[in-house]
């Protein structure tokens, strides 16, 4: 029996798994961020190596490796230094996170991925091998239909309200004063300096359940969250030179079924919404295997 190594550093946790031939995991194994903007180069180095020597059995016929790392998709000469220092004669295939979720998503090194998470991005191969991004900016310069993205939005429709700019924001703005626990709107500037992204991110469920409610404020809100998502699908698609591709979703804002989902779907013209075959970790592997392969 042949095996693959799979390594999945996106977001807040590192996963490695052993697959067989069928990419069914043996073992896994899992650790905190490995992303070496949070936790640095070494660190990450570390838990990377012993994640994979705690998946290892000894004398296992491992053919290939895949890794993508949040974070260092300027380093792929450091993944590739941090597997092969540990298992010197396997080849390793490095990739960004969001690459592996796409082989993951759709079983396949060929189509688009759509991420709405705290930030978003699309990214795309086609069958020529050729890639393309847009989008994955972060929050400073994009990240439009994001959570970070719709959480702001939530606080502008309070701001807007209690200035008296739009009044359709009633609802939503009282729903952000109830969640934050604030007696008057203008409280909301004391909360705002300095929360985190993920506190801002973490006001979309707001937003999308009042336009799941019905309210038609919220509802124009995601709209535009989901027109900016489809764009970044669009223009990877037209980058890639191709006049379709099958198009995966991923994110906790777009594998759940709610009025970002729905909307995004329609514009994109896909009936369901898309779930994934195999998670990152296991498409880190089957692109192993791909590449080794080809």
């Amino acid at each position: 029996m042949s095996y693959y190594l799979g390594i999945d550093g996106g977001g807040s946790n590192l996963r490695v798994a052993l697959v067989g031939e069928s990419l069914s995991p043996i073992v896994e194994a899992r650790r905190g961020t490995v992303n070496p903007n949070v936790v640095g180069f070494d660190e990450a180095k570390a838990l990377i190596q012993s994640a994979v020597e705690e998946v290892m059995i000894a004398g296992a016929p491992l053919r290939a490796v895949g890794i993508g790392i949040a974070g260092a998709s300027l380093a792929h000469d450091w993944m590739r230094s941090v597997i092969t220092e540990v298992l010197p004669d396997v080849p390793v295939t490095t990739a960004l996170d969001v690459e592996i979720a796409l082989v993951g998503a759709l079983g396949a090194h060929e189509g688009v991925l759509v991420l709405a998470g705290t930030g978003s991005v699309a990214f795309g191969v086609n069958a020529a091998g050729e890639t393309a991004q847009a989008g994955g900016w972060g929050y400073l310069l994009g990240d439009e239909g994001s959570g970070y993205w719709l959480g702001v939005q939530a606080l502008r429709a309070l701001t807007q309200w209690s200035d008296g700019f739009d009044l359709g924001a009633e609802t939503l703005a009282r729903r952000v004063m109830a969640y934050l626990n604030l007696s008057t709107p203008r409280e909301v500037i004391r909360w705002v300096y300095p929360p985190t992204i993920k506190e801002i991110a973490a006001l979309a469920p707001l937003v999308l359940d009042a336009a799941d409610e019905g309210d038609p404020y919220a509802a124009r809100i995601v709209l535009g969250g989901a027109w900016s998502l489809s764009s970044l699908v669009t223009t990877v698609i037209r980058r890639l030179d191709v006049p379709t591709l099958p198009i995966a979703f991923a994110g906790g804002l777009l594998t759940a079924d709610n009025h970002l989902s729905r909307d995004l779907c329609n514009f994109l013209s896909l009936p369901t919404i898309p779930q994934p075959q195999y998670p990152p970790v296991i498409g880190a592997a089957l692109l192993a295997k791909i590449k080794l392969n080809q």
